[in-house]
């Protein structure tokens, strides 16, 4: 997709990266010339992305603030600052998922962990406090489960004899609740959506769209790359919302709310991965990017 995102931004100058993550988006912005702001706020991909980028931070093309994308209006340093383009790349980076301390990979004895900054509440004291309604409720919206409240009461009857650790625990209880022919299709969507609800994902990406919106210069891009069905869902409406001219019923005589469209979809529908970046990275499968433009 990066080449997706670059063809997008060809006309952009400065550029907010909300997700740096391992610094490859920052790294092909930064080849193509354009200045760019990159967020995160999970401090080792900080480090890793300041090492590998170090000559642009020493040049000035590129600054990097510890943060989450939801809590720009908050920082200091980007009061009153509008950009040319903003990105943001959902999810997990690859770097996450293949370190096992961090506790977002379901390989055998990983901790229960993944929290982004390491702050808060861990994914195994999430599974071993939370009630059974709300894990419920995670599970069927984040997982599409639709066993929810089989898996949440076994959580539950488990926790009470021996609280959850690692990620062998929590495997365990989705066999139980979907079978011994369950296997990584089950676990990688289950884990998804606990994680998704141990970092609170769509609640701040929901609050974060609109604040973003109105850091982008007119004219400005807005790019989404989700890779989960329910973030994708809230950047496909808010994007169609932003750009619809009319809200009055399809059969009114005549416009009575005087609404003016806030921008206009470049592209209709969201741009897919090829079969030829596929090959060299699997886990662009899921990744639909959507773009949104600013009224100029």
């Amino acid at each position: 997709m990066v080449s997706a995102v670059l063809r997008a931004c060809a006309s952009s100058l400065t550029v907010l990266d909300g997700t740096l993550g391992g610094g490859g988006h920052a790294a092909a912005l930064l080849a193509a010339g354009k200045q760019v702001t990159a967020l995160d706020r999970d401090p080792a991909a900080i480090a890793v992305a300041s090492d590998r980028l170090h000559d642009a931070l020493a040049a000035g093309s590129l600054e990097i603030i510890q943060c989450n994308y939801a809590g720009v209006d908050a920082v200091a340093d980007l009061e009153g600052r509008h950009f040319d383009a903003i990105l943001l790349d959902l999810g997990v980076s690859s770097r996450q998922l293949d370190d096992d301390a961090r506790g977002f990979s379901f390989r055998m004895g990983a901790p229960l962990d993944m929290r982004m900054d390491g702050r808060g509440m861990s994914a195994a004291e999430w599974l071993n406090t939370t009630d059974e309604a709300d894990m419920v409720q995670a599970f069927r919206e984040y997982g599409d489960e639709p066993r929810a409240h089989k898996l949440a009461r076994i959580i539950a009857e488990r926790r009470d004899l021996r609280p959850f650790a690692v990620s062998d625990d929590f495997v365990n209880a989705i066999r139980a609740t979907l079978g011994a022919r369950s296997g990584p299709p089950d676990f990688a969507r289950l884990f998804q959506a606990l994680r998704i609800a141990v970092n609170d994902e769509l609640t701040g990406l929901a609050r974060a769209l609109p604040v973003l919106r109105e850091r982008l210069s007119p004219g400005g891009l807005f790019l989404v790359m989700a890779y989960h069905s329910g973030e994708d869902r809230l950047v496909k409406h808010a994007f169609r919302a932003w750009s619809a001219a009319c809200s009055c019923p399809p059969r009114a005589p005549f416009c009575q709310c005087d609404r003016i469209a806030l921008g206009t979809l470049p592209v209709r529908k969201a741009i897919l991965a090829d079969a030829a970046e596929i090959a060299l990275n699997p886990r662009a499968r899921s990744a639909h990017l959507r773009l949104w433009q600013r009224a100029g």
